[in-house]
């Protein structure tokens, strides 16, 4: 009996458990309850889901905020969501807070900020310059290229050489005549 009402409750479990919307089934119908006038509901499903830490669902919030879309226009509230978006890697977000500094929409102007925000997912990457991997990768690669580059100029350097020699050799004389077969199949190339 026991066993019974174990395995049945986990089947339950199990089915409420899938029953469960994924996260992008809660987007789309967010959007479409938003879409429907019904901003409040899909404002509930992207709060909760952005205080899960998913970026799309703050990036939303944010810019129904910033453009009052269904909500009141309300810049401190859009940058607050375009920040936790932003901090979650969200590059679109980081551009629209370096847009608010530049243009003081919600906070004071600040170029400096601005530029901060615009560039801030390329200073992500300049760590990478001190990476040993990264600079093992570069040096090897440089002699690789300097490899290909020496192989590449003793070639026509030989090409060059075998040139000049055989015009000096014309030049003095020290040519062979072309012979009547050779001089055919020259002139038919032609």
């Amino acid at each position: 009996m026991i066993r019974i009402l174990l395995s049945l409750s986990l089947a339950l479990w199990f089915c409420s458990a899938s029953a469960a919307p994924s996260l992008a089934e809660e987007m789309r119908l967010a959007a479409r309850l938003h879409k429907a006038g019904e901003t409040e509901k899909a404002v509930a499903i992207w709060q909760r889901r952005a205080s899960e830490g998913q970026a799309d669902a703050a990036y939303n919030l944010a810019v129904i905020h910033h453009y009052g879309d269904g909500v009141p226009l309300d810049y401190a509230a859009a940058m607050r969501w375009y920040r936790v978006a932003a901090e979650a890697g969200d590059k679109p977000a980081q551009f629209q807070i370096g847009l608010m500094y530049q243009t003081g929409q919600g906070v004071t102007a600040d170029p400096a900020e601005a530029h901060r925000w615009f560039t801030r997912h390329l200073q992500h990457h300049l760590h990478h310059e001190h990476d040993p991997q990264m600079v093992a990768w570069r040096q090897q690669a440089l002699a690789l290229i300097d490899d290909r580059d020496r192989r590449e100029t003793l070639a026509a350097q030989r090409q060059n050489g075998a040139l000049v020699l055989a015009d000096l050799r014309r030049r003095a004389g020290l040519t062979v005549a072309p012979t009547l077969a050779s001089a055919t199949s020259e002139h038919s190339l032609r």
